[in-house]
């Protein structure tokens, strides 16, 4: 099936309990997906943080924000999340690492290694206007800050922050044009595909 346009992705990094993060991937696996993508909600992959064991990464995506407010809205006021919630929560130390992003080009399909690379690029511009066609070229998959405000303030995000993520199979490389409005240290996650995840 192919997967739906979104417009809007949240990039999700948890910290977990340790030795729980198995735990949650099993019941997010069994649990999570469908019933989120009911509600308008596409988890777009699942990943387990290769450097990290405490550590668990996620994406989801909504057609726009107007899609995402009511998804989120329906689902965590639901029957599912109601039933799950304290058994999710047990595995979780913090869940708020939440960026609000905007696809810049093509969402990629698969990983021949089963590995992908995606690093966090905290920026003094927007991307797109300094990177235009050699972003593009680069044959990744690039995001950069969604600009509308949170419109499900229940669940926080980072907020004040101007990002660009690239997310690639294997080894992102950096465009030399980043180098130059980059204000903070790259962040780099070896993220492992858990079984269900759409990104293999």
């Amino acid at each position: 099936m192919t997967p739906p346009i979104c417009s809007v992705i949240e990039l999700r990094q948890y910290t977990m309990q340790p030795g729980r993060r198995d735990e949650l991937v099993s019941l997010f696996e069994r649990e999570f997906i469908e019933t989120q993508a009911a509600e308008g909600l596409h988890v777009r992959g699942i990943f387990r943080d290769a450097d990290r064991p405490d550590r668990f990464v996620w994406l989801r995506g909504c057609t726009d924000m107007a899609a995402r407010g009511a998804g989120l809205a329906a689902f965590y006021d639901g029957p599912v999340w109601r039933r799950h919630r304290h058994a999710a929560n047990a595995t979780m130390v913090d869940s708020s690492d939440v960026l609000l992003l905007r696809p810049l080009t093509d969402w990629p399909v698969e990983s021949a290694s089963g590995r992908w690379q995606m690093q966090v690029f905290r920026t003094d511009a927007a991307a797109d206007a300094v990177l235009g066609d050699a972003m593009r070229r680069s044959g990744l998959c690039w995001l950069a800050t969604e600009p509308a405000p949170n419109n499900f303030p229940r669940h926080p995000i980072r907020e004040g922050e101007q990002v660009v993520v690239a997310l690639a199979p294997g080894q992102v490389v950096l465009l030399s044009p980043l180098r130059e409005i980059l204000n903070a240290p790259v962040q780099t996650l070896n993220l492992l595909p858990t079984p269900a995840s759409p990104l293999q």
